[in-house]
């Protein structure tokens, strides 16, 4: 295994014993799982000034298995963690902790490897990334992010697609809502073109399975396991939002005197570079490459004469929270990528 793959695993894999044993121990636990979400990943992306290289070839087998062995640890991680959070082996700040450590590692490992998963040729790790999808309630992403986000990105049709000067809050009211619809619609199209049944519609597949998530959580905990595996399906949905609205913020593709759009290019998405949580995320921070080349796989990813974000995905995510110092920060950056198009 090369050294990129190390890192990549050691960033991915860690936290799930970290915070199993918070949901399972509590005390110190808690806190140790809760501080490798945040306060070390924001330390070493610091300290560490440097881009984990790309891996060649022939690790890809290794990374389709980190993303298999991380799907399959998702699954048990979101069990014992509903689990933990509706029992009463351990504390309420504890349980805090576990909720904030969990729930940042589905929002932002588990998202990431879902994405990562859809985009593979494989039936069988598509449909892996798409039941992750699923058990965080946001299954209809599956479609919604292939069929239409990669299509129109950068955008006014792009419901993934933020606008220069919409906020946080009302990009994520309507992102959410507008690309369940869009991912309906494209699905639908496809279906009639293909000539399968609309009762072999993959929506069906999402809303069934949230049933049976949702079932299994009442199984696990009753009331009080539904209400804390809602609460970390949406705390984890609400991150991915986030990432859509920092990493296409304010950019645009032109439309050409013949009335088409500009293909995508590397210019219409915001990178972030940096090193632990890149490699946290699986280099989903590595937009552009990802939008120009999307069956590349995440440990091949580059940045080249993209635009680039002044600080890491995570704390741009934080940043965004406050949509006066955000656009203070971001607008004129954006404006000046538009303006060298």
């Amino acid at each position: 295994m090369s050294r990129p793959m190390i890192l990549f695993a050691f960033a991915t894999l860690l936290p799930i014993p970290l915070i199993g044993a918070a949901g399972l121990l509590g005390g110190v636990w808690a806190l140790v799982a809760l501080a490798y979400m945040t306060a070390m990943a924001a330390s070493l992306d610091l300290v560490v000034d440097r881009t984990t290289p790309p891996a060649p070839d022939s690790e890809f087998p290794v990374a389709n298995g980190l993303s298999v062995a991380l799907a399959l640890g998702h699954f048990a991680l979101l069990a014992a963690t509903v689990a933990a959070l509706s029992g009463d082996r351990i504390g309420t700040l504890a349980k805090l902790g576990t909720f904030g450590a969990a729930g940042l590692y589905f929002g932002q490992v588990s998202n990431s490897n879902a994405h990562e998963l859809i985009h593979r040729g494989s039936r069988r790790l598509h449909t892996l990334g798409k039941w992750v999808y699923i058990s965080l309630l946001f299954g209809h992403h599956t479609s919604a992010h292939v069929l239409v986000h990669h299509r129109l990105v950068a955008t006014r049709d792009d419901p993934s697609s933020a606008r220069r000067g919409e906020s946080l809050y009302r990009f994520m009211r309507r992102a959410w809502a507008g690309s369940f619809r869009a991912g309906y619609t494209a699905e639908s199209r496809r279906l009639a073109q293909i000539g399968r049944s609309k009762w072999r519609h993959p929506y069906a597949t999402y809303c069934g399975g949230a049933v049976l998530m949702l079932s299994f959580a009442v199984w696990i905990g009753g009331i009080g396991g539904m209400l804390a595996y809602l609460a970390l399906a949406t705390f984890a949905t609400l991150q991915l939002l986030m990432s859509d609205y920092v990493q296409h913020y304010g950019l645009s593709r032109r439309i050409g005197n013949n009335g088409k759009l500009e293909p995508v290019g590397v210019r219409h998405s915001w990178n972030s570079p940096h090193w632990f949580s890149s490699a946290q995320m699986l280099n989903a921070p590595r937009h552009s490459d990802h939008h120009a080349n999307p069956s590349r796989p995440y440990v091949a990813l580059t940045i080249s004469d993209a635009p680039l974000l002044p600080r890491s995905l995570p704390v741009m995510a934080c940043l965004a929270l406050h949509p006066r110092l955000w656009r203070r920060v971001m607008d004129p950056l954006a404006a000046r990528w538009r303006a060298a198009d």
